[in-house]
């Protein structure tokens, strides 16, 4: 409902100094959680919950016409989604305006929706499952475990509604650990639980062996600096990167420059880190790049895995999950870190020191060309700048990291490692030996599931659009095999074929690694001399993508239906920011419209405001080398420009070595590198080469 305003809260001071897509500080957080405290208790509400609290984007065209100074500077609002603790169960979403004071702009109800859980949430449901007496019970007759301090809960959210949708019931996953800082992991015990933790109701034991026994697995397996068995390497001398003179990049507030490159770096509690208004040379490229989602479906088949499947970014929010990084470790170089300000389950203000890394990487050599003849050499480094944050997710770790080139390449890398989610194996799995079915084991009793990751990043591009992105095209292009014929008589021609996807039917794509499938973005306002066509950026695939491998039919397929295509291609429109819908753990597919809904609509897509997004993924057969801990796994995708410039824009990168390296081979190892087009003494052409011109 809409409602008049209350007093407004405490004045906010720093308004005057923010960027209009900074994320909230600290002191708006606190304005905001104090005016809706304030309504509630108007309305009677006694327990008020902060689910998130963010600041609520303005449409990007006023942004643009903003920072061009074209337009006033748009108003500050925020949207707190807010949980009333009650009989029944209740989920808000408040708008607050911000400007002079945090005042209620509306306040609604949102009818059978979910938020996500936060950290709050997991700590505070295994303390309140532990002290459930009925779980105490459980765990002492099943178990005979007494003394709950070893046990480890993991809250998983579970797909399925129990009853009332108001219910907030979560699947615990369990484990014990041998030792404080033991990994929990190896030893699954064979019972997930069904708990509503706001109403302290078990709905549900599962346990695999019925009622039979089950012996946990008592093997440990530990990567912890004080209980890992081996002796570390002594082999590795140090590999330092020092940059005497300091970064090539700069900082203001939130917006960084490095050669030719601006963007500004924003943060939410749900993506994690957001790059907006990406220009290169001073042209637009990119209104908005960020993670918009992840699924982690598992592939065992039996009850109760059929919920088993992982919203990484909204099951506790991404942001919300970031690391504090440390200096030499995560990152190495001149570092630039940004802290994260976000909001806690009772209103206050959490900072998460170094949770975004900005820093400088060579990236090898640029290009190249050695003139055989002379013996001319020409050659040039390249270095990328790097934009990371670094995400636990219970069991797992995710890094993600935006890459921008020196020759106008933009990367996107994930990377994967932690722990694999492990279970205890079913009964007919023991009786044949051990072995699972659907899944690898790592130890005796130790079951570790197939299951697939997809990460689908949103992509708003604005090539040479001032305005913001009016007038796109996007294209897909790929290379077809001539058939034998009049026009290819030696069967060695291909065509390259292009097809403007014109609406968002046809715009649900798969890769096709086959037929080298990109997909450019071109702008046919913008003419490039050179060539005389639309000048464009492509998408490429870094790696190969798998399928979705659920049925159609599951819920896994219909809750996660952003994963069942590669590419999805939409008309810009400032609601539609997350592709599994903006409250994807509750199943009822008419409360949660997601990106296949938008897309039944079939909008035109030649000539609009185009916003791609792209997944990426990976299909987990896990190996005895992802145990204890798993070596990182990369997935990755690239932005090139493609007929945006009109030659190598790396032409003029400078004629440098590195003076720190040295020659291995050369004992004293004093001198520096040469420049590395420094002209080599002349040298005569090998007379075999002669002979053969």
């Amino acid at each position: 409902m809409d409602a008049a305003p209350p007093v407004p809260a405490a004045k906010i001071t720093v308004l005057a100094d923010l960027h209009p897509l900074d994320p909230l500080c600290g002191e708006e957080i606190l304005a905001v959680s104090a005016a809706c405290r304030e309504y509630a208790t108007q309305l009677g509400i006694e327990k008020l919950r902060f689910n998130s609290v963010a600041v609520q984007e303005p449409d990007k065209r006023t942004v643009l016409a903003h920072l061009r100074g074209e337009g006033p500077k748009p108003p500050r609002m925020a949207l707190a989604v807010l949980e009333v603790i009650a009989e029944p169960y209740a989920v808000v979403e408040a708008v607050l305006a911000l400007d002079g004071g945090a005042a209620i702009d509306s306040w609604k109800e949102m009818v059978g929706v979910q938020p996500c859980l936060t950290i709050d949430d997991v700590v505070e449901a295994e303390v309140a499952l532990k002290a459930n007496t009925e779980f105490q019970a459980l765990m002492a007759s099943r178990y005979s475990i007494t003394d709950l301090d070893l046990l480890a809960v993991d809250p998983w959210y579970s797909g399925y509604r129990w009853g009332a949708p108001e219910g907030r019931v979560l699947q615990f996953l369990l484990y014990m650990r041998s030792s404080p800082d033991d990994n929990h992991y190896a030893h699954p015990l064979d019972t997930i639980i069904f708990y509503d933790y706001h109403a302290d109701k078990i709905h549900k034991v599962y346990s695999q062996n019925g009622d039979q026994g089950w012996q946990v697995p008592a093997q440990n397996s530990n990567f912890h600096r004080s209980l890992a068995p081996s002796p570390r390497r002594t082999s590795m001398k140090p590999l330092d990167v020092v940059q005497p003179e300091g970064p090539s990049f700069s900082v203001d507030g939130n917006c960084v420059a490095w050669e030719g490159w601006s963007f500004h770096i924003g943060f939410s509690w749900r993506e994690g880190l957001i790059l907006n208004n990406i220009q290169l040379q001073g042209r637009p490229v990119l209104y908005r790049a960020a993670l918009a989602e992840i699924i982690v479906p598992y592939g065992e088949p039996r009850e109760p895995f059929q919920y088993k499947c992982a919203y990484d970014i909204v099951d506790y929010g991404l942001g919300f999950c970031a690391n504090p990084l440390e200096l030499g470790c995560d990152c190495l170089g001149h570092i630039k870190y940004f802290d994260a300000v976000l909001n806690n389950s009772r209103g206050g203000v959490t900072r998460i020191r170094k949770a975004v890394c900005l820093h400088e990487e060579d990236a090898g050599m640029a290009w190249k060309h050695y003139e055989y003849r002379n013996g001319h050499v020409e050659v040039r480094r390249q270095r990328r700048l790097a934009i990371s944050f670094i995400a636990t997710i219970a069991n797992y770790e995710y890094g993600f990291y935006w890459h921008l080139y020196q020759d106008g390449t933009i990367g996107f890398e994930a990377k994967l490692t932690g722990i694999v989610s492990t279970h205890a194996l079913f009964p007919e799995e023991v009786a044949a030996g051990g072995q699972p079915q659907w899944g690898t084991r790592l130890a005796p009793g130790v079951n570790a599931h197939v299951h697939q990751h997809f990460f689908m990043v949103r992509l708003d591009p604005t090539i040479d659009c001032p305005d913001g992105g009016k007038n796109l095209q996007v294209v897909e292009v790929e290379a077809q095999p001539m058939p034998l014929g009049p026009r290819n008589p030696h069967g060695v021609g291909f065509d390259i074929v292009e097809r403007v996807l014109e609406r968002e039917s046809e715009a649900q794509r798969m890769c096709a690694l086959e037929r080298s499938r990109v997909w450019k973005v071109q702008n046919p306002g913008s003419i490039n001399p050179a060539t005389g066509k639309p000048v464009a950026w492509k998408l490429m695939p870094g790696s190969p993508c798998p399928p979705l491998l659920a049925n159609p039919t599951s819920s896994h397929a219909t809750r996660g239906a952003f994963a069942t295509k590669h590419l999805w291609v939409t008309p810009y429109h400032p609601k539609q920011m997350n592709p599994a819908g903006d409250y994807p753990l509750h199943p009822d597919p008419e409360q949660n419209q997601g990106i296949a809904d938008w897309a039944r609509a079939n909008r035109p897509l030649n000539g609009a405001d185009c916003v791609l997004w792209f997944n990426l993924g990976v299909t987990h057969v896990v190996r005895c080398e992802d145990w204890p801990v798993m070596p990182v796994e990369n997935l990755s995708f690239h932005l090139k420009p493609w007929n945006f410039f009109t030659c190598n824009p790396t032409l003029d990168l400078p004629l440098t070595a590195n003076a720190a390296s040295r020659d291995h081979d050369e004992a004293a190892a004093k001198g520096s590198a040469a420049a590395c087009c420094a002209k080599p003494a002349a040298r005569a052409i090998p007379p075999n080469l002669i002979s053969r011109l």
